[in-house]
């Protein structure tokens, strides 16, 4: 079967890399039965032929008009689709959708007739800010690390930068490889209006948040660094937990060790 990927090989790369981390995702036990989500704005790979290319489904709504998305190209994961089944066929298992003219609705355009991920809307939603803003970034990813959801049952790390600052402090790389830290969104049903809306407030100061009781949602430039944020995020968590479960607080490193940090690599905050 002909695939849109075929003579392709940056498109392709970029699905390969999506490919890869839903296989780590699946590995790291963040990805049971068809959790998680991945949406990436693939339009910089498109070409006059994909462009020409006819839909393979009807016409679906978005839910919302999001005009800075108008004739944007998304490889989506599939709804209902395995992360593990993603890693291995990643265009049996997600789809390439066309925004249509209207911003209001979109259609498949290749391999397969894969209906995108419920949570589309919310990942859409994202993407037209980052457009808006000129931020860069072009990927977003919704996992369930099992540590951080664990975190996320006790109110006190639910409190603005508590859980950053805790986290932060377990080890350098940490705030080095996530210096935006961690946003937290109290609990909203998953795919509500409220959880997205809720996001994108919090995805005005970071990349990463945290949504109570449910799981992480991410954004950046690359589906890898994405990944990354979060896989050093939950590295903390455990690091935390661990020192907990041996019966100790952990010391955590000072204020002014990570300020000195802070300078020393230029980070933000």
């Amino acid at each position: 079967m002909k695939s849109i990927l075929d003579g392709r090989p940056l498109l392709k790369e970029e699905v390969d890399k999506i490919a890869e981390v839903a296989g780590y995702l699946w590995q790291k036990g963040w990805a049971e039965r068809n959790g998680g989500n991945i949406t990436v704005n693939i339009t910089e790979f498109v070409d006059d032929a994909i462009r020409a290319l006819p839909a393979i489904s009807e016409v679906k709504e978005i839910g919302v008009t999001l005009p800075a998305l108008k004739g944007q190209y998304f490889f989506c994961k599939g709804t209902n689709k395995r992360m593990r089944y993603l890693a291995r066929w990643p265009m049996e298992n997600g789809s390439v959708i066309r925004v249509l003219d209207d911003c209001s609705s979109y259609v498949i355009i290749a391999d397969n007739p894969v209906l995108p991920t419920s949570e589309l809307p919310s990942h859409l939603m994202v993407h037209a800010h980052q457009i808006e803003n000129n931020t860069g970034y072009k990927a977003t990813l919704h996992t369930h690390p099992i540590e951080l959801v664990a975190l996320s049952h006790n109110k006190k790390f639910l409190q603005k930068d508590v859980l950053t600052n805790l986290l932060w402090s377990m080890i350098p790389e940490t705030k080095a490889f996530c210096p935006l830290g961690l946003g937290v969104v109290p609990y909203a049903i998953p795919g509500s209006k409220a959880l997205a809306e809720g996001t994108l407030k919090e995805l005005e100061d970071y990349d990463v948040v945290l949504w109570e009781k449910h799981g992480v949602f991410a954004k950046s430039t690359d589906i890898m660094d994405a990944f990354d944020q979060v896989d050093v995020l939950s590295k903390s968590a455990v690091i935390y937990l661990d020192c907990k479960s041996m019966g100790f607080e952990p010391d955590g490193m000072s204020n002014e060790q990570m300020k000195e940090l802070s300078r020393v690599f230029h980070l933000p905050k």
